[in-house]
């Protein structure tokens, strides 16, 4: 008669696990670089450092000053359910400051290792803290601002402003 015994040393079950959490680990480790590079040089195109995505809150810190927020939001971010809110409320003003719309944001949060490099290594330009409080998608014109004065003197040119129609 055989016996089948089962092996008592635990060393085939550690084993199974080491190379489950292995296998789990690769993948995770190869969307987390993608996510990061991208965010390297969408930090770079805003003049920022791009080392900045590395470093786990200063990268926050660095994302609130190309968005033109203050920076005593980082303690919203450390805040249980606010810091949902802020986070993706800063992530919202990061696209638009390049130019991109609430479907960009969504894709930044929820598909962030396609979105990133996209924003990074595409032909997207800075526009500056926060497009969209700045005049929308397009740069201020202003000639066209309803606020003001219509006193504007292009300090760089001795021309006088065009006529308004």
């Amino acid at each position: 008669m055989q016996n089948y015994d089962l092996d008592s040393s635990p060393s085939g079950f550690v084993g199974v696990i080491v190379a489950v959490i292995l296998a789990a680990l690769i993948p995770i480790l190869i969307v987390a670089v993608i996510t990061i590079v991208g965010k390297w040089k969408v930090y770079e195109k805003a003049g920022k450092p791009g080392w900045a995505a590395i470093i786990p809150i200063y990268t926050w810190i660095v994302m609130l000053e190309i968005v033109g927020k203050p920076i005593w939001w980082i303690i919203l971010f450390f805040i249980p359910c606010v810091n949902i809110i802020f986070m993706i409320w800063t992530i919202n003003l990061m696209s638009k400051s390049y130019g991109q719309s609430e479907g960009f944001t969504i894709g930044l949060i929820l598909l962030g290792f396609i979105f990133w490099p996209i924003l990074g290594f595409g032909n997207y330009q800075y526009l500056g803290p926060s497009a969209a409080e700045a005049g929308g998608l397009r740069p201020r014109d202003p000639f066209n601002n309803p606020n003001a004065n219509n006193n504007y003197q292009d300090p760089f040119s001795n021309n006088p402003p065009p006529p308004q129609a």
